[in-house]
């Protein structure tokens, strides 16, 4: 399955790549750069940079940036559209006050943000609660 999303997004299926997008697929959340590292074991930190860098340029991850966190990163959902360097989808950034982990939660439709004289090229929705696991 790995060897696909790899194909799929014009990226070749080296066997680091393969590891890396291993520990994605094995996280039902939103992981961090130092997860990813511990998940590896030993490894070369410059090639999992460059790594993480094309599966976002490529559309296989997106970046997550809640206020005050560590920044972590999600698969891409595969209808996911990359043109121009954005990432769309329609989904919401939950964080549980909990277990603090992030979720991306699909939706039907975000709001539409219509600010006069600016054009809102991306929506970024962000909720925080109390997730399944922990209710």
């Amino acid at each position: 399955m790995n060897t696909e999303i790899l194909k799929e997004k014009q990226l070749r299926a080296t066997p680091f790549r393969k590891k890396v997008l291993e520990v994605f697929l094995n996280n039902e959340h939103a992981i961090s750069a130092q997860d990813i590292e511990e998940a590896l074991g030993k490894f070369d930190r410059i090639t999992l940079y460059r790594t993480i860098k094309a599966f976002i340029k490529n559309g296989v991850i997106h970046e997550i940036a809640m206020p005050g966190e560590v920044k972590r990163m999600a698969l891409c959902d595969p209808v996911c559209n990359h043109d121009d360097g954005l990432h769309e989808h329609n989904h919401v950034h939950f964080q549980c006050r909990k277990c603090d982990e992030v979720y991306c939660v699909e939706v039907e439709e975000l709001p539409d943000i219509r600010l006069k004289g600016f054009k809102v090229e991306e929506v970024e929705v962000q909720a925080k609660g109390i997730c399944q696991n922990c209710r």
